[in-house]
């Protein structure tokens, strides 16, 4: 797969054609904890993607610190908060990485970041975007645009595009993102003026929906907004076409994978969502970038994929700007990040949350494909 990859990025030449070989050089070891099973695999395996074609590129170009290569270490989580501790451990005790990637769920990381806070080693997460996940401590980053900032301007675009005046509101109440997702939506929908019809509530494990969408049916609302994980979500959209609720249908974060399009089929036809990238940007570094991950994987990235692949190579700047990898100097250094990657200038606040996007792309599914809302 290594192979692959250097082939793929040589070929759209954001390495050289005959990459170095390997060095003798002691590596630097980060950890990366993702679902690459399970449920949530439709994240973390996109994730895993993403952080494998910047690896390879960022060590083909001769690494960080001078010559030392990255050395990813991946442990599977399975979405599961107690799998994730015990990978956090064992890469921390066991392995002795410099930094954590990861994990991909809140949940997860309302679970790990603590320990990693309590080690000094800072942990990045690439998608997380539940409100509260880096208030858990200093050495917490993420790179996700939080639902906080998202959500407002997708419903924003949505209401003027539909003439949004009622709709109902559905969600997951078992996971950090879902709810988090919720109260967002819910907040912004009271500010907007748009009356919340009815509220229904559902478990991440839930494959039928008939009951809450069939009481939904017969309020005459124009849309309905839901905060769910891919694989509920993708059943949800599917079900309420089904149920003939052929009405747009405004997702958050989670809605960003091409799942929901797998799971659904044609259904899923008029899903809405943002994200600060989506696979048909139009300049030169994401065709670039979707060329080289349709190469080394044969299907294209999603927004998971360019969030980890901007991310790796914001934390190897920072190793090199901390001139090491004792993890209070890359905590600093990593809040001096100022870099410019798929999604366009990056910078982390104070807070150690993303400052600086290029902006929010509000899309629709049409025909299976993420495509701008216009």
């Amino acid at each position: 797969m290594k192979t692959t990859i250097l082939a793929a990025l040589a070929a759209m030449g954001l390495v050289a054609a005959m990459p170095d070989a390997g060095r003798a050089a002691e590596p630097v070891k980060v950890g990366a904890v993702e679902a690459l099973s399970g449920p949530a695999a439709k994240y973390g395996v996109a994730i895993r993607q993403g952080f494998e074609l910047a690896d390879a590129a960022i060590n083909a170009k001769g690494g960080i610190l001078g010559g030392r290569p990255l050395q990813l270490l991946f442990e599977d989580s399975a979405g599961n908060k107690e799998q994730a501790i015990n990978a956090v451990r064992k890469l921390i005790a066991r392995d002795h990485v410099a930094a954590l990637l990861g994990p991909t769920l809140s949940n997860e990381m309302f679970a790990v970041g603590p320990l990693a806070n309590q080690r000094g080693i800072p942990i990045i997460g690439t998608s997380n975007t539940a409100r509260g996940i880096t208030a858990i401590g200093p050495f917490v980053f993420r790179t996700s645009l939080p639902e906080s900032d998202v959500i407002p301007v997708t419903l924003k675009a949505a209401a003027a595009k539909f003439h949004l005046k009622r709709v109902a509101v559905l969600y997951g109440n078992d996971d950090a993102f879902t709810q988090s997702g919720y109260e967002v939506f819910r907040d912004t929908l009271g500010r907007m003026g748009i009356a919340i019809a009815d509220t229904e509530t559902f478990s991440k494990t839930d494959t039928d929906f008939s009951a809450q969408l069939t009481k939904i049916k017969g309020l005459g609302v124009d849309a309905l907004v839901v905060s769910a994980l891919a694989e509920a979500g993708g059943g949800l959209v599917l079900q309420a076409r089904q149920l003939g609720l052929n009405l747009p249908i405004i997702g958050g974060n989670g809605f960003n994978s091409p799942k929901i399009a797998e799971i659904a089929g044609p259904a899923a036809d008029g899903v809405i969502s943002g994200s600060p990238w989506f696979v048909g940007k139009d300049d030169a570094r994401s065709k670039a970038f979707v060329a080289a991950f349709r190469a080394a994987y044969g299907h294209d990235p999603d927004q998971f994929a360019a969030q980890a692949y901007d991310t790796l190579f914001i934390l190897a700047a920072a190793f090199d700007r901390a001139g090491g990898t004792q993890g209070a100097g890359l905590r600093d250094a990593l809040l001096k990040t100022d870099s410019t990657g798929l999604l366009g200038p990056f910078r982390f606040t104070a807070d150690r949350d993303p400052a600086s996007v290029e902006g929010v792309v509000v899309t629709v599914i049409k025909g299976g494909k993420f495509v701008p809302l216009n």
